[in-house]
């Protein structure tokens, strides 16, 4: 922005920045007139979170009940709608309310006792100041005699106040945006401030930026569509200043695994053709989903990039979790034992720690082996003592259960470490490590001898992606709120199913608005595109753990009525194509039923399990052995 106002001649002239840097210059400038320390500092997410932590503690109350983060979260909302500690407190009238309002009050005590204020509190102190202070507005009014504000649809309450308050003396106002595009409404933001907007100023002039320069008239007929179906927005229709171009493609998929494997090899096959990698990205939901695409691409030497994201496997979760399940196969592997043993947190702090370490090193014997030995440990008290032996019996009741399958395993571990617990504060993180029990359930089914020794290995190459150069060139992944602003000459968006897009949470959400927000974010991907689309579902996902039947989302009806329909002439023709992927037929079996197997003989079916292409059967042979099978490689003969 600053560059482009250089060349108009301006740029020195303009102040240009966001919100929240404007703010700090206003506090920093009026900050006895707010009632702060001009030095203060600015905690950000993990500084607040220590924060919220101390406070509920303060209070007395249980972090496993009242989740700091959720309780943070609930802050944020509250400080965005300009909602102060008083009024609310004033205003809480049922328990939760009430001991929020505890929280509240003591979570801002704490930080203006350090002298601080977080992301919240630079746009809700600056707008209080402002409310309070028609002195201050004037002066600002003055200094700012134009105010122009960028993706205004995104902007909350505190934000809208802030500007109204600057402009109240000239109303020189100019704000760009499209209400179709508002995705941030769990950070806060409004789209009735747009959507208002010729309320607020009746004057104002409203100038409509129709015509598209990024996208082919397909794609955008496509999106046009989509968002059609939505009541909170502003009429519009978006004018393609390219031609019809490529048909957008809806694709139908088996199961995840094939989804993430058939977008390979279409990016294979457009990188033949000369597509940059560069060019290509991959949309999802939930960052969960990334999982399946990484090991696909890993395995057909795609390389690729997590957008404003982490590799799966080197997300904190996901390391955390395979550090308990690596201790079960190598207690000796002492990084991640010290990764695990407070986490979540036992009460097993740093002194404890380095106590343990002094002693096992003086003994010449594994960390692992000195904790076993706590009870010989002089120098730790009974308490400490106590909290490492439950670790130790914890880990060795896991280790019990270490042959066999891998995924009952790690949900028991995930589980009864509490680690599970935890990461309720985390919806991302809780699906991350849900998805981790996915894949190893998936290689438990696909594996001939299924060993927690054999997958650990097998995800070590997988978390191996230091290999890949960054200036080269990559395949970019991301979720759908990170495309916001990017743009691709190819784009695939895949598991567009119910459940996920529109996401579960929509469904609780009595007056639509959640569902309104979903379908804007769909909106938002398909217009990254300037040429090729292609949307994706399976028939079937794993869902923590277990292998689901899908529902193809409601937003794909919405797009047209088969997906393959022929438009008037005046529109292009065939703007859809859907591709169905073929499968040989798997037999199918009853209980009971006789069968052959080449190799095992003689049996009969003890158990079958329909799940299309991943259909299994457990058959008992004749030989005494009973074998669970996949029926698209067992090649089974009735008898």
């Amino acid at each position: 922005m600053r560059q482009r106002a250089a060349t108009l001649g301006t740029g020195a002239s303009t102040h240009i920045s966001t919100f929240h840097s404007l703010c700090v210059r206003i506090l920093h400038q009026y900050a006895a007139k707010a009632g702060i320390n001009p030095n203060f500092s600015i905690y950000n997410e993990s500084d607040q979170v220590k924060c919220a932590i101390q406070a509920v503690k303060d209070c007395e109350l249980d972090t496993a009940n009242f989740s700091p983060r959720r309780c943070l979260a609930a802050i944020s909302t509250l400080k965005n709608k300009l909602i102060d500690v008083d009024t609310f407190k004033a205003d809480a009238d049922d328990f939760f309310s009430k001991t929020l309002a505890g929280i509240y009050a003591r979570y801002q005590h704490i930080l203006s006792e350090q002298n601080a204020l977080d992301f919240d509190d630079l746009l809700a102190k600056t707008a209080f100041l402002l409310q309070k202070s028609p002195d201050v507005c004037r002066e600002l009014g003055n200094r700012f005699k134009f105010l122009l504000i960028d993706e205004y649809q995104d902007t909350n309450r505190a934000q809208y106040e802030i500007a109204k308050a600057i402009v109240s003396a000239h109303n020189n106002i100019c704000v760009t945006g499209d209400p179709d595009q508002s995705i941030y409404r769990w950070r806060g933001a409004d789209i009735r401030n747009i959507l208002a907007f010729e309320e607020d100023w009746p004057d104002a002039t409203v100038v409509k930026l129709e015509e598209n320069f990024r996208s082919t008239a397909n794609i955008l007929e496509t999106a046009d569509e989509l968002i059609s179906f939505n009541q909170n927005r502003k009429e519009k229709k978006l004018v393609p200043t390219k031609p019809c171009g490529k048909d957008v493609i809806v694709e139908v998929y088996e199961d995840e695994l094939e989804e993430a494997r058939a977008v390979g090899r279409q990016v294979r096959e457009l990188t033949g053709k000369g597509v940059s990698l560069n060019d290509i990205a991959v949309f999802y939901r939930v960052n969960s989903m990334s999982r399946v695409l990484e090991e696909a691409f890993i395995q057909d030497k795609i390389p690729y990039q997590i957008v404003r994201g982490t590799e799966f496997y080197n997300r904190k979760e996901i390391r955390d979790l395979l550090a308990y399940l690596k201790i079960l196969v190598n207690p000796d592997n002492e990084i991640a034992l010290l990764r695990i043993i407070n986490t979540p947190a036992r009460g097993i702090g740093k002194t404890t720690i380095d106590r343990v370490r002094s002693y096992a090193a003086l003994h010449n014997i594994t960390f692992f082996d000195g904790l076993k030995n706590v009870e010989r440990i002089e120098s730790l008290s009974k308490a400490p003592k106590g909290k490492i032996a439950s670790f130790v019996n914890m880990i060795e009741g896991f280790k019990k259960d270490i042959a066999g399958k891998v995924a009952p395993l790690a949900e028991r571990v995930f589980n009864e470490s509490g680690l599970a617990e935890f990461l309720k504060q985390d919806q991302n993180a809780l699906e991350n490590a849900n998805e981790l029990i996915n894949a190893a359930a998936q290689y438990d089914e696909q594996a001939e001898q299924p060993s927690l020794l054999d997958y650990l290995q097998q995800i070590s190459l997988f978390s191996d992606v230091d290999a890949y150069d960054a200036s080269s060139g990559r395949l970019a992944l991301m979720t759908l709120h990170a495309a916001k602003g990017l743009e691709f000459e190819n784009v695939f968006i895949i598991g567009v199913e119910d459940g996920l897009l529109p996401h579960e949470r929509s469904n609780t959400d009595e007056g639509g608005d959640e569902l309104e927000e979903e379908r804007r974010l769909f909106f938002v991907g398909i217009t990254r595109t300037k040429v090729g689309l292609h949307i994706s579902y399976a028939r079937y996902r794993t869902i923590r753990g277990q292998m689901l039947r899908t529902i193809p989302s409601r937003f794909l009806y919405e797009l047209g009525a088969d997906f393959a329909q022929e438009n008037d002439a005046s529109s292009c023709v065939t703007r859809y194509a859907i591709r169905n992927t073929q499968y040989d037929t798997i037999p199918y079996f009853i209980t009971g039923q006789l069968v052959r197997h080449e190799k095992f003989g003689l049996g009969r079916v003890k158990e079958f399990n329909d799940v299309g292409e991943r259909s299994s059967v457990v058959v008992t042979f004749n030989t005494g052995q009973t074998r669970t099978l996949m029926v698209k490689y067992a090649n089974l003969s009735k008898v």
